[in-house]
C-alpha cells in the first residue's frame, strides 16, 4: 500500500542542529523534510507556504521564541503537530507547549536515537489516525500510549559496525580531554560526515562521549564531542 509523506518544517537557528535534524527526516522512508527556518519570521512564511504536517521547533530564537508560534492559527489551520525541541528547562515553557498539544518536548543537547524514536512513533500516530475513521477506547488508549510511551534503552546499535566503532573510540581513548568537532573527527577518521555524526550520536546515546556547545564569536555554537569522565 502506497503511503502518503509526512511533510516536515525545521525551526532552528543552529545550522549544524538543524542539519543533524534534517539528516534523520531524510533516512525515513514516510518523512519529508520541506524546509529549515532560522527565525520565527522565517517559520511563520514557510509554514503558510508549505503547510507541514510536523514542526521540530528550537524555542530561542533570534527574534523571538518558538512556544509563540505553537499556538499560532497558522499551526491550527494546517493541522500540524510539534515536536518542541528547546533549552529551555524551565517549568512554565514545558507546561506550556503540553497544555498547547506539543507531542513531544526534547531537551538540548538532543540524543539523536530520543529524536529518532519521537519521529517514529509520530509516523506511527498519523498512521492510526488515517486508518480509524470511528475508535472505540482501545484505539483511543493506543494513540495515547505512543505520545507517552516509554523509551526502549536499548544499546541503538543499529548501522553501527564494530571496526568503525572502535577506530572512534580510539580516537578518543587517546585524547580524553579534547573537544572534538565534526569535521576533526571526520578529518581523524577519513569518515563521511554523516557516519561521523552517527557514530558520534551512538557514543552520546551510550554515554561513552559527552556533548559540549562552543560558542564562538560569529556564527552559531557547535556540537563539541567529549569522552565521558570515567
Amino acid at each position: 500500500m502506497q503511503h502518503e509523506l509526512i511533510d516536515v518544517l525545521i525551526v532552528e537557528d543552529e545550522n549544524e542542529l538543524a542539519q543533524l535534524h534534517a539528516e534523520l527526516i531524510s533516512k525515513h522512508p514516510r518523512l519529508r523534510l520541506v524546509g529549515i527556518a532560522g527565525s520565527l519570521a522565517e517559520a511563520q512564511t514557510q509554514l503558510a507556504e508549505k503547510q507541514p504536517q510536523l514542526v521540530l521547533l528550537d524555542n530561542y530564537l533570534p527574534d523571538g521564541k518558538g512556544i509563540t508560534l505553537i499556538n499560532n492559527p497558522l499551526v491550527a489551520r494546517a493541522n500540524c503537530s510539534v515536536i518542541f525541541i528547546t533549552a529551555a528547562s524551565d517549568m512554565d515553557t514545558c507546561s506550556q507547549a503540553i497544555r498547547n498539544g506539543a507531542f513531544d518536548y526534547i531537551l538540548k543537547p538532543v540524543s539523536w536515537k530520543r529524536l529518532s524514536q519521537s519521529l517514529e512513533r509520530f509516523v506511527q500516530f498519523n498512521e492510526q489516525q488515517r486508518v480509524w475513521k470511528i475508535v472505540d477506547q482501545q484505539n483511543v488508549d493506543s494513540l495515547y500510549q505512543l505520545q507517552a510511551k516509554n523509551y526502549r534503552q536499548d544499546g541503538g546499535s543499529k548501522g553501527i559496525e564494530e571496526n568503525t566503532l572502535a577506530r572512534v573510540q580510539k580516537l578518543f581513548n587517546d585524547q580524553p580531554a579534547y573537544c572534538f568537532s565534526v569535521d576533526e573527527v571526520v578529518s581523524e577518521t577519513g569518515l563521511s560526515k554523516t557516519t561521523a555524526r552517527r557514530y558520534l550520536e551512538h557514543g552520546v546515546d551510550n554515554g561513552f562521549l559527552s556533548v559540549e556547545m562552543q560558542y564562538g564569536k560569529i556564527g552559531h555554537p557547535r556540537r563539541m564531542y567529549k569522552r565521558s569522565a570515567a
